[in-house]
């Protein structure tokens, strides 16, 4: 049945690539005039929409614009606290929840639309080619024609993913400097002052604190709790505070983890964990969404990472300093201890 709604799927998207090459090539030339409305559309998870907050970034400080973002339900919350972002509108699944964002894309009135995907959505390649907005930018892939523009994608096996996106600033006539750019995301008043209370309860004296996050997308990304135990181990051998941070998923990890009672954070608010990132002076992480948090903070990390069956570049911090080891294999099942250990420790020792 899959195979049905795939092969269905390719055809009807086919087919409006066919009926958009028309209007592509009628629409050379263009102008973002001063107030103009453009619709960023940026789906999936949190990491994804992390990296393209230096992008919004960017048109927002050069350009006079109103910004909105159709979002996932997972990665909203990103949007919703970016200050370059004026209005985020989150995707609902099912087919009379998309009529109705077509509808409302109309009534909005927007310039553009941009198709911040690195890959090919079918989900958002049917929304682009039917909504009714003059501009449509995006990188140049398979589904090309339902832009009006694009710009060519940059080899990913070279280039770090925020630079991938910040080659769709072409397409508003901008240049960047790649010094001043950084992922972009501001943890409330109220949360930064929660994490500073828990740090203060649970830690009697302040020093160099060391954070090490459990959690990542998927199971496949958990390290073990034995390793985790160890690591524990490791750090408590310098003159540092040690904290263990998981999300509420992974919960029971890290009691098994924390058997002698050493501290440890979770919170299923995502603003309360990114304002606890940002207390920390080093992180360990698997996580590629708290990579960018480190990165946005500036706080130096070292990051395990799963890179299987793929050649692009892993998604390390783009602004903070860092150190990682990779695995070839889809977990982190063979990944030793000793391994991590070895590059590891004289990181770390750089500033602790």
């Amino acid at each position: 049945m899959k195979q049905v709604e795939i092969y269905l799927k390719n055809i009807c998207l086919s087919f409006l690539l066919f009926l958009s090459r028309k209007k592509r090539l009628k629409n050379e030339k263009y102008s973002i005039e001063p107030g103009a409305k453009i619709l960023f559309v940026r789906l999936n998870r949190i990491g994804d929409a992390l990296v393209v907050t230096p992008l919004l970034s960017e048109i927002k400080k050069n350009m006079n614009v109103e910004i909105s973002v159709l979002a996932s339900q997972t990665n909203y919350i990103v949007f919703e606290d970016c200050p370059a972002v004026n209005k985020v509108i989150a995707f609902d699944k099912g087919l009379k929840s998309f009529w109705r964002l077509l509808k409302l894309i109309e009534n909005e009135k927007f310039t553009a639309i941009v198709d911040l995907h690195d890959d090919v959505s079918t989900t958002v390649s049917f929304l682009i080619a039917l909504a009714k907005v003059p501009l449509k930018f995006g990188l140049k892939k398979s589904n090309s024609r339902i832009y009006t523009h694009t710009v060519v994608k940059i080899d990913p096996t070279q280039t770090h993913v925020v630079e991938r996106n910040l080659a769709l600033l072409t397409l508003f006539k901008l240049n960047y400097d790649k010094e001043k750019i950084n992922i972009v995301y501001q943890p409330s008043k109220i949360s930064l002052a929660k994490a500073e209370a828990f740090l203060t309860k649970i830690f009697k004296e302040k020093k160099f604190l060391i954070g090490i996050n459990i959690s990542a997308g998927d199971e496949a990304r958990f390290w073990g709790v034995e390793r985790y135990r160890r690591l524990l181990s490791f750090f408590q051998n310098y003159n540092a505070n040690v904290l263990l941070l998981s999300t509420t998923r992974d919960l029971n990890h890290a009691i098994l983890i924390t058997s002698k009672n050493e501290p440890f954070f979770y919170s299923p608010s995502f603003d309360e964990f990114a304002a606890m990132i940002s207390k920390l002076d080093f992180l360990f992480t698997p996580d590629t969404s708290t990579v960018h948090l480190a990165s946005a903070f500036k706080v130096p990390m070292f990051g395990i990472y799963v890179q299987f069956n793929t050649d692009d570049l892993p998604w390390t911090p783009y602004q903070s300093k860092h150190e990682i080891v990779l695995t070839r294999e889809p977990n982190f099942v063979n990944l030793n201890f000793e391994e991590v250990i070895t590059k590891l420790k004289p990181f770390v020792e750089e500033y602790v």
